[in-house]
């Protein structure tokens, strides 16, 4: 059998061809690194809340993992839009839908992201090896000039104000802010708020410092940046595509599936849907004639979870061959991190103690379990 010899391609045939070495592997590895984001939910993907618009109110949750922070005279609402720049399904948008005579040293307005300590423990804040980390995001608003937010801690007594322009009215801008870690003060690794960034939609004095440095304070926006998104009418303000990467240079927005971004927010929050004519819990039983009971499952949370419900005047209690109670109230007992006993009493009928029970979905519209272990 003839000996296969080995092809040598010579200078011409090779001209052209990259020639891929160990250093330009991990250059291009670490350029297009997954998981660099460090923020959740930066395009706006996941609103497990719904569509409508919610009207602010001290502090607001609304699009997963983003938090509104109202303290003024005025109405804005805050929302899921379809508007948003080249590549991007979905933004954050704020409405001024009543507008401030004035603004007060304290009042203020702000969209705040906040991050678990854990999850961004390897920046080392606090410490001499404190990272350089760099924000990047599109942004787009009625109100042109100079705006401003703030990095800080969970403890809101360390923070770092930071401006940004806005040059045209109602035109999507890309904007970057390099901070330096903060080498001092008190930063959370644990299961609590590690770092939050607020954007300031209109922050009086108290909470407005000299931007481009850190300091022991409460902060949410930088001295001198605009105030007159709340002194406007249906003034608006748009936000996508955020970004935090460790290092000094904004790298284009890290892209994932909206099922990889949805995990993600469960752990924060996680609305379980019951469709019309489902069964909630179909292995319930009665454990007295008027109190069911039955076990809750949901995905691993942060802490120990809160609840609340929607259309729950829906739900319906079979039992005892057919016999049914719409009067019934959900309790929940024995939280834990990703299951719950529920109790459910009965006030229209009794059934009979060790008996089956069929938790039903009765009405047109979808039951919702809202499940909050929010930051």
């Amino acid at each position: 059998m003839p000996i296969q010899r080995p092809r040598i391609l010579h200078a011409a045939q090779m001209a052209g061809t990259a020639v891929v070495s160990p250093s330009n592997l991990n250059a291009s590895a670490q350029s297009l690194s997954a998981n660099r984001n460090l923020v959740h939910n930066g395009a706006m993907l996941v609103n497990q809340r719904g569509s409508s618009a919610i009207t602010l109110s001290g502090l607001t949750p609304n699009i997963d993992r983003f938090t509104a922070y109202k303290a003024n005279d005025g109405t804005q609402t805050v929302e899921q839009s379809t508007d948003g720049p080249e590549g991007f399904k979905n933004s954050l948008k704020v409405t001024n839908t009543g507008a401030d005579a004035s603004v007060a040293a304290g009042n203020r307005v702000a969209i705040i992201h906040r991050m678990e300590g854990q999850h961004v423990a390897h920046l080392e804040f606090g410490t001499a090896a404190a990272k350089t980390v760099t924000l990047s995001f599109y942004v787009k608003s009625s109100i042109t000039g100079t705006h401003g937010g703030a990095f800080g801690n969970g403890a809101n007594n360390r923070a770092y104000p930071f401006t940004y322009t806005i040059s045209s009215a109602n035109t999507w801008e890309r904007k970057t802010i390099t901070v330096p870690g903060d080498t001092t003060g008190t930063w959370a690794t644990d299961n609590t708020t590690g770092l939050q960034v607020a954007w300031g939609l209109g922050v009086g004095t108290t909470n407005s410092g000299t931007a481009g440095a850190w300091e022991s304070a409460d902060r949410n926006s930088a001295t001198g940046a605009t105030t007159a998104f709340l002194t406007t009418i249906n003034a608006t303000w748009f936000l996508t595509g955020v970004q935090l990467e460790v290092g000094s240079v904004a790298t284009a927005f890290e892209q994932e599936p909206f099922d990889v971004t949805l995990r993600k927010c469960h752990r924060y929050l996680e609305s379980i849907g019951y469709t019309a004519g489902s069964y909630v819990y179909a292995a319930a039983y009665a454990y007295s004639t008027t109190e069911i009971r039955a076990v809750q499952h949901y995905k691993v949370k942060r802490a120990t979870p809160s609840f609340s419900f929607n259309n729950q005047s829906d739900v319906i209690a079979f039992y005892n061959g057919g016999s049914s109670d719409t009067s019934i109230a959900f309790n929940y007992h024995d939280i834990g991190l990703n299951s719950c006993r529920v109790s459910i009493d009965l006030s229209g009928t009794s059934t009979t103690a060790g008996y089956g029970v069929a938790i039903y979905v009765n009405g047109s519209s979808t039951y919702d379990v809202i499940v909050k272990a929010e930051l």
